[in-house]
């Protein structure tokens, strides 16, 4: 059986860069740019200050609030500034700069625990909130916070994503295949930890090598692996756990809501290293690929400028036009070579100039292609057109505040009208009137 959703979009997948390509480890950069925001909610609070001396994996900043996350270094060296660098939502923002001192000190605080069963389910949020771990798919929401649902929340499904859908990406994909056993046994701390009754590895079936490897690593327990279709945004939250549970996350809630549970499976594997090993999270697998000689999966050091992956895939074969911090869908566009890889980094990819060129507007043609593919059901055209004329509480009645932002509409309207653009819009205007 393949499972799926309702909606969704074919974009050339463009995996074979890279998905063949075993990860290779990115010696740590002389300068790592540490971002105090690379997780939801507030930002991490400073531990350290100018002239202080770090070792790897020290925690250098706190979480600040409930919905916050750890920070600790990627390096040992010195703390030379705390200053405003370019960040990965294309602004600017606070950042712990360390100059690497090349000792690869450890400073891990964590205390490792080898058999992590003796240990009581209240444990496991409290580690991952000390080893500062958030969902490493790209939303970067602290895993601490979604370890510790609300009491009358049940979870009875755990599903860790192996979906992967987002064009180009192949670093969880290698991942699966390099650290199988790692992503199993974190992924069974999970379910131990929420007290779940099934556990779901969903791949989707293009990663036939990730499927077979899943299959294998997990033959005598009690885990499913789940084939999905391949279509984008497969790997989206709502819309995996509709595809294997037939359960509907309702409007403006979250999948607890439905007692399910997902996380990503680079965070079950962080998660393991973190309660075995005592390490935090100071690394993560990206995809270097696009208009690049030679496209890779590199481990990288968090705080790396994404200049030293370009240099690390050989360089750019010409001019370049664009760079994305994650998906060609769901990515952010990056201004600089400076910005550093953040614990949400899935890939950095690289286009020449020709592809950053925006094709002119046209008028809605009521061809309803983007309601077509939707997988929130909306009407994306109908919230742009109430948007751009600053009917904006219109747009909150027609489920703006709903959209995953995946820019399926998008990518699929004949008539070129940036619907993702003026429904970030319409949700960047409801939250600023909810402020108020």
């Amino acid at each position: 059986m393949r499972y799926t959703f309702v909606g969704g979009i074919h974009p050339p997948e463009e995996k074979h860069h890279t998905e063949k390509k075993a990860i290779e480890v990115l010696p740590a950069p002389e300068k790592v740019y540490v971002l105090l925001s690379q997780h939801a909610g507030a930002p991490a609070k400073p531990l350290v200050k100018k002239g202080d001396q770090v070792k790897v994996g020290q925690k250098i900043a706190e979480a600040a609030a409930f919905i916050s996350a750890n920070i600790h270094s990627p390096v040992s060296g010195k703390v030379i500034k705390i200053d405003d660098v370019p960040d990965f939502t294309g602004g600017l923002s606070k950042a712990i700069v360390i100059e690497n001192d090349g000792q690869e000190t450890i400073g891990y605080e964590l205390e490792p625990h080898d058999d992590w069963r003796s240990l009581p389910p209240e444990e496991f949020p409290k580690i991952a909130l000390e080893a500062g771990l958030v969902g490493m798919g790209g939303a970067m929401f602290p895993t601490s916070v979604k370890l510790s649902p609300p009491k009358e929340k049940k979870i009875d499904t755990v599903i860790i994503n192996g979906a992967e859908c987002e064009p180009y990406l192949t670093a969880d994909h290698r991942l699966m295949l390099e650290q199988t056993d790692k992503i199993v046994e974190g992924a069974e701390m999970i379910k131990y930890a929420l007290g779940a009754e099934r556990l779901i590895i969903a791949i989707e079936e293009n990663k036939p090598d990730a499927i077979k490897a899943m299959q294998d690593a997990t033959k005598n327990k009690d885990i499913e692996v789940a084939v999905l279709k391949t279509k984008y945004p497969q790997g989206a939250e709502k819309q995996l756990i509709w595809a294997l549970t037939k359960r509907e996350v309702p409007s403006g809630g979250l999948p607890f809501d439905v007692g399910c549970y997902v996380q990503n499976v680079g965070t079950a594997a962080a998660l393991r290293d973190a309660v075995i090993e005592g390490k935090p999270l100071i690394e993560r697998v990206t995809t270097v690929a696009g208009f690049v000689n030679e496209p890779k999966n590199l481990l990288v050091r968090i705080g790396t400028p994404i200049g030293a992956l370009l240099e690390a895939a050989g360089g750019a074969k010409g001019p370049i036009g664009k760079v994305i911090m994650g998906g060609p869908m769901m990515g952010l566009t990056q201004w600089s070579m400076d910005t550093p890889v953040t614990k949400g980094t899935s890939g950095v990819l690289f286009f020449p100039p020709e592809v950053s060129e925006s094709e002119p507007e046209e008028n809605c043609i009521g061809c309803a292609s983007c309601v077509d593919v939707c997988p929130m059901h909306l009407v994306p055209t109908m919230i742009a057109r109430v948007t751009k004329y600053g009917r904006i509480n219109m747009a909150k009645m027609l489920g703006a505040m709903d959209c995953i932002e995946c820019g399926s509409c998008a990518y699929v309207c004949p008539s070129k009208i940036k619907l993702l653009h003026y429904i970030r819009w319409a949700k960047w205007e409801i939250r600023a009137l909810a402020k108020k």
